[in-house]
């Protein structure tokens, strides 16, 4: 008798771990799922900040590639236009062609 009951007992002991073990898995994949659903709504959110721009846009006086590329959502600007020769050399009145980059969320 006195084995069944040390068994019974370590049994019982063996349950809490398992269950204790079970209920910090649950914890902590629900924390990561938490964390992945936050990366892709501010993702989601930073591609929903691109202001409209036409396909055909002039350079305003103070911008940029950079600012133009950050606001119209358009990272291939200098790819897509063959006569800007060198990006840093932007000036107001300058046409270029916009072409937005669309995730696929």
């Amino acid at each position: 008798m006195v084995c069944a009951c040390s068994s019974t007992a370590m049994a019982e002991k063996v349950s809490w771990y398992c269950a204790l073990f079970l209920a910090v898995l649950l914890v902590t994949s629900s924390c990561e799922s938490s964390e992945g659903e936050f990366v892709v709504r501010m993702q989601r959110k930073d591609v929903n900040n691109y202001k409209f721009c036409d396909e055909i846009y002039v350079v305003r006086e103070g911008e940029t590639l950079q600012t133009i590329s950050e606001r119209c959502g358009d990272p291939y600007i200098v790819e897509e236009n063959p006569h800007i020769h060198d990006p840093d050399d932007v000036f107001p009145g300058l046409v270029i062609k916009i072409t937005p980059f669309r995730d696929s969320y």
